[in-house]
């Protein structure tokens, strides 16, 4: 008991020493389409900093916005380049670093269903508008700048002259018009783009109007349309369209893991050199890159960027102690890591930054489905499971049940916090009225009661047919931060009379359970979030949304998702979706998002666990690293949004 206090205090250490002079909790608005014209990149990023009113943390001072500056780059071609905002760099070098998973299961964008998939698209696929690490606001990326008209309806989006796929390939209006009216509006790949896209069923039109002009046009005022287009990476026409005139199911298959590098283009920093499986992604500097620095070199400066497979948390610690690794970014790094890597980290040369909470959350789902397989006609989950499950006084007894604080003081040794919510802590539409609760196992007992089960002499809870209550736990191995979390659960709800049988296994094999087989019964996994829209949560809430878990309904031949039997609570929370999206008024919005949290609150059909806070370590060898929270954005760099401006020292700092 003493080591584990003496841990807890050294990483509360850690965090006051990572966050030097904590200020007040006051936060700004996230972007609001209400605006009735926005027609420059300072306009779009909206000179709002972020800085310790927002996060209770210092960060690094805000440079302000992206210059633009025309350069004769590609001989006989002028082009519109970002210009990097950060120090003058080194040209060279290979970056290391490192992913949980057991890798990619594609290298297609928008067929991603994956984190690891879908973030390792985003560093060769550059969206429309980017997150400003900043002021959290989006700006122009391939882009040059985003007007909304009057109607708050109509979207003009202008490209920058010049820019070119990885190939040379001039990358114009038709790749926009063609990734949005094409792949995703028909549900290519991955339909959860269009799920957070779409507002009362309806995908907004999207025509050309020239080569460097594109109009988006919604049905009603979409309040965050705009943030929307930041998780959609610009697709090549000239490379993917005859791949599109077939068959759905065909998309998949395109450009997944056994791909030849050879025959991708990108338009992100990077373009694929090599994937060994198991082992490890190897990216290569994007020749056509858009980006430059202050003296007009083109960015990136890194030559290669290699990601380690490293499933296992503590080899990943191991492998940056000996420099095989430059960075560990946020969910590398656990509690008990933190503090006693805060010791060395003078003498191990590297740098520790806290980012305060993550929008990300770690849960407990009971498999709520209560429907058959079509190919088989036998129920994914068995009948008398699924009264338990969806008997919402069962999940809110299994919630009163969990050890939360034990949780945080054991497993994140207190770098983390206790969650209960739908929305952490950071995010700006975060339910502070909601209260926390401790373990109340007589509560948990007492619900249990009211709902018709027994704990009997043998320890055993029963239901009242007399069926003895056991099921399956799953998370993915590797991850030893959910491995204890699983066990204090086993634990807990062992006190009820609950037996947990508990199986860790492979990451690939629990999503494949999670999206398509659906025959599991209860799992501990987590979801990166957004501190900054709510609606990007649409895929998970709305009862058709591809991410909705704890009851997933599978699409059709046709792509489309249909419920026939949505709970009148997901009814529910479908419309407060809607209603938050096409409003404006951001009191409005708040409004709709609290009542769709405290639907989730008190049905609990996701029982959340905790987040953790964002430590990061680097070696002191990267130059130009600047975290801060708004600029996470899960690709496997993680912290590092101006990756096209990170560089290797060739001398010591």
């Amino acid at each position: 008991m003493k080591k584990s206090l003496s841990l807890i205090a050294l990483s509360a250490l850690l965090l006051a020493s990572c966050s030097k002079g904590a200020s007040d909790s006051s936060s700004t608005n996230g972007y609001s389409a209400n605006q009735t014209a926005v027609s420059s990149e300072a306009a779009l990023r909206n000179e709002t900093s972020l800085g310790s009113k927002t996060t209770g943390i210092n960060l690094p001072p805000d440079p302000g916005p992206f210059k633009l500056v025309e350069l004769e780059l590609d001989k006989g071609s002028k082009g519109e380049y970002w210009q990097a905002r950060g120090e003058l760099g080194e040209r060279g070098g290979t970056m290391t670093v490192s992913s949980f998973g057991s890798g990619p299961k594609t290298f297609n964008l928008w067929a991603a269903s994956d984190v690891e998939s879908h973030g390792l698209g985003l560093l060769l696929f550059d969206p429309l508008v980017f997150i400003d690490a900043w002021s959290g606001k989006p700006i122009p990326r391939l882009a040059k700048s985003v007007t909304i008209a009057p109607d708050n309806k109509t979207y003009t989006i202008k490209l920058r002259k010049g820019l070119r796929w990885s190939d040379g390939h001039p990358l114009t209006a038709d790749d926009v018009v063609y990734t949005f009216g094409t792949i995703v509006k028909n549900g290519f790949g991955n339909s959860s783009l269009r799920d957070t896209m779409s507002v009362y069923g309806e995908f907004p039109r999207v025509e050309k109007v020239d080569d460097y002009t594109v109009i988006f046009r919604t049905s009603v005022p979409f309040a965050p349309f705009v943030t929307s287009l930041t998780s959609v990476g610009i697709a090549p026409k000239h490379k993917m369209e005859n791949v599109t005139k077939k068959a759905v199911s065909k998309f998949h298959s395109f450009w997944d893991i056994n791909v030849n590098p050879k025959d991708m283009v990108t338009c992100g920093p990077f373009k694929l050199e090599r994937y060994v499986p198991g082992q490890r992604v190897e990216l290569v500097r994007n020749p056509y890159y858009h980006f430059v620095d202050k003296e007009g070199t083109r960015l990136p400066y890194l030559d290669k960027m290699v990601i380690a497979i490293v499933p296992d948390q503590n080899t990943q610690i191991l492998k940056f102690y000996g420099n095989e690794i430059d960075l560990l970014d946020t969910r590398s790094v656990r509690g008990f890591d933190a503090a006693l890597m805060k010791q060395r980290e003078a003498a191990g040369h590297y740098s520790m930054y806290n980012l305060g909470p993550d929008d990300g959350t770690v849960f407990l789902l009971l498999n709520m489905n209560q429907r058959k397989d079509p190919k088989n006609h036998k129920p994914y989950v068995d009948p008398i499971k699924q009264k338990w499950f969806n008997n919402s006084l069962f999940r809110q007894a299994v919630s009163h049940a969990i050890n939360r604080q034990r949780i945080v003081n054991n497993v994140l040794r207190g770098v983390g916090i206790e969650l209960f919510t739908a929305e952490t802590p950071a995010s700006l539409y975060y339910n502070k009225n909601l209260p926390v609760y401790q373990q109340d196992l007589n509560y948990a007992a007492t619900l249990l009661k009211e709902a018709g089960f027994t704990k009997k002499d043998d320890g055993y809870l029963y239901d009242s047919s007399g069926n003895r209550v056991e099921f399956t736990l799953h998370t993915n191995s590797g991850n030893t931060n959910r491995d204890a979390t699983c066990i204090i659960i086993l634990e807990d709800l062992k006190q009820l009379g609950i037996k947990v049988n508990y199986q860790p296994i492979d990451f690939n094999v629990l999503i494949d359970k999670t999206e398509t087989s659906l025959d599991w019964e209860a799992i501990v996994m987590g979801l990166s979030g957004s501190r900054l829209e709510p609606y990007g949560g649409a895929n998970v809430w709305k009862s058709d949304g591809r991410i909705h878990m704890f009851d997933q309904r599978l699409p059709d031949a046709k792509g489309k998702v249909i419920v026939p039997d949505a709970r009148p609570w997901e009814k529910q929370i479908d419309q407060l979706f809607d209603q938050g999206a096409v409003e404006l008024d951001e009191k409005k919005r708040h409004e709709y998002f609290d009542q769709f949290q405290k639907i989730a609150y008190d049905e609990v059909p996701v029982i959340y666990l905790y987040c953790q806070s964002l430590i990061t370590a680097i070696h002191d060898r990267i130059g130009n690293y600047k975290p801060t929270p708004y600029g996470i954005n899960y690709t496997p760099l993680g912290s590092m949004h101006n990756i096209e401006e990170i560089y290797v020292r060739k001398s010591k700092p």
